[in-house]
């Protein structure tokens, strides 16, 4: 099926407008650069592996979005404690960075046990502000990693 000329301008229109709208550039046909308005940009320690290389970056800024690693408690304690001790490094590593729990759109949070839902949520509850980010929530096979009971990562927008 052969696609006409209009329709195809619409839809690159279409796609040049969700990426500028998203922060990338787009190359058109015989152009020789590309207008890429933002670039990753590490502001976080970069996490070696034991043969020191990178693993991951505990932060990331791109555009007007950060990206922070998953934090996670290592100690002892139950479910409450972990929690309120993960959210407290979330906050401050937001802040650090220019932006606030307010301020956050997407967050993970992974479980050691589904069991402790209810609990970490009385502890959740309330600390992204009256309009809370979107969340997906799972328990992890084999526990999350560092003996911690909760791990949270999360996607904030920065002004």
């Amino acid at each position: 099926m052969k696609m006409n000329t209009s329709r195809r301008s619409v839809f690159k229109k279409l796609g040049a407008t969700l990426a500028a709208s998203f922060g990338f550039g787009v190359a058109h046909a015989g152009s020789t650069s590309s207008t890429t308005k933002s670039r990753k940009e590490i502001v976080g320690d970069v996490i070696k592996d034991e043969n020191n290389d990178p693993l991951f970056s505990s932060a990331v800024k791109h555009g007007n979005l950060l990206f922070l690693a998953g934090k996670g408690a290592h100690f002892e304690g139950d479910i409450k404690a972990h929690t309120k001790h993960v959210l407290d490094e979330l906050q401050k590593e937001l802040e650090k960075h220019g932006s606030s729990m307010e301020q956050v759109l997407k967050v993970n949070v992974y479980l050691h046990d589904l069991a402790d839902y209810h609990a970490m949520n009385e502890v959740y509850r309330g600390r992204f502000g009256k309009e809370p980010p979107v969340r997906t929530t799972v328990a992890t096979y084999g526990g999350v990693p560092g003996d911690s009971l909760v791990e949270i990562d999360c996607i904030a927008a920065i002004e």
